[in-house]
């Protein structure tokens, strides 16, 4: 299959869609969870949760990033970006993150901050030539996929000898994510979520490779599937799972093989490992402290860490009380489960995180409405 539209050819979805149909068990549930905001675009876009019999349930986990970020960071990002001498350069869908009591940095550029929109890390280096009499900070976020970007910028800065740029580091790591739900699967205040298995990400295990979630099927028991973004590589990765699951097997298995190995990129982990060390412990939303699971720069790079350069401090802030994206982000539930979404809380105004990014369980949602024809099949 060399082409976009073989992997999105509707015989063959709705023969894997009847397999699946006719190989689960319709006397159990089967609770899988996509660690991927792109797995959850692909869900919404194509309609694929509406292919699935109604015991296989697709649970959003927190595969999105920005959604992840605790709006402390973000008022650390405001606070930094109001400094007079600072420029901070910002990924376009951190602009409107909600932080604490409504703010963003997008307003916050709207008072005068000196706040850029960047496409790559390649703009922020650029920034920072062109701007000598400015400190140039990178607002640097994601996951595994967008940390060797980070790292190699930081060795551009290093070989061109900039001494006005440094990176506030807000990268982390899937695993550790995945562990803690599967560690604290029921949280008092938000709910309890089962799961039987994963869908893996995709991009990131291009990066880490299909290694790092054995400890997974062999230590929590839970079948994990890495799957490509298409909607057959989907449907494929589900009927894997159901397969699993009916087998009594837990492993990891890739269908993404066509990009993914088990070995990863050794070559992009290296350089992340260069420059960057684990945190203790760093703040998700949803999920609160989780050990491990965050990466700050080496003290032999600590002339390129904002949170040293400018003697940042930690803020944690509590969420909008109204706002249910930390449940949404562990899977306890969906976005039409919340108050506040499709009525005050929408893309142009949203009032949590899984609103703003594209690959926000919210966005998803909304952008492709398929909430709203359920809704009017009940009002009819």
């Amino acid at each position: 299959m060399k082409y976009a539209s073989e992997f999105r050819d509707k015989a063959i979805g709705l023969g894997l869609a009847r397999a699946i149909r006719s190989e689960a068990d319709p006397q159990r549930p089967y609770r899988f969870m996509e660690f991927c905001g792109g797995h959850t675009h692909a869900i919404s876009r194509h309609g694929l949760e509406d292919m699935l019999p109604k015991n296989v349930r697709m649970i959003h986990g927190p595969g999105c990033p920005v959604c992840v970020l605790p709006a402390g960071r973000i008022d650390m990002a405001i606070r930094l970006a109001e400094r007079p001498e600072v420029i901070l350069c910002v990924y376009g869908d951190l602009m409107r993150v909600p932080g604490s009591q409504g703010a963003s940095l997008l307003k916050a550029k709207a008072r005068g901050a000196a706040v850029r929109m960047v496409y790559s890390t390649v703009d922020a280096i650029r920034i920072a030539e062109e701007n000598p009499e400015h400190e140039v900070v990178f607002f640097a976020i994601g996951f595994e996929t967008t940390t060797p970007p980070t790292a190699v910028m930081i060795r551009h800065a290093e070989k061109k000898q900039l001494e006005n740029f440094s990176v506030f580091c807000n990268h982390v790591l899937t695993p550790p994510a995945m562990q803690k739900i599967l560690e604290s699967p029921d949280i008092r205040s938000i709910g309890r979520v089962e799961i039987d298995g994963f869908v893996g990400p995709a991009h990131v295990s291009i990066i880490i490779g299909t290694e790092p979630y054995e400890v997974f099927a062999k230590e929590f028991g839970k079948s994990v599937v890495i799957s490509g973004f298409e909607p057959l590589d989907m449907m494929q990765a589900i009927l894997m799972l159901v397969r699993q699951v009916n087998e009594h097997r837990n492993d990891v298995e890739n269908q993404y093989s066509r990009a993914v190995t088990r070995d990863g990129n050794p070559r992009a982990r290296e350089e992340v490992s260069d420059i960057f060390e684990l945190r203790d412990a760093f703040e998700w939303r949803g999920l609160g402290f989780v050990p491990h699971s965050g990466l700050k720069l080496k003290q032999t790079y600590a002339r390129f860490d904002a949170e040293v350069c400018f003697a940042m401090s930690e803020l944690r802030v509590a969420d909008n009380p109204a706002c249910e994206c930390g449940a949404i982000l562990r899977g306890v539930k969906k976005p039409v489960d919340c108050k506040l979404f499709g009525t005050v809380c929408t893309p142009e105004t949203p009032m949590g995180s899984c609103m703003v990014s594209s690959e926000g369980a919210c966005a998803a949602h909304w952008t492709y409405g398929r909430f709203r024809d359920r809704q009017q099949k009940r009002a009819s």
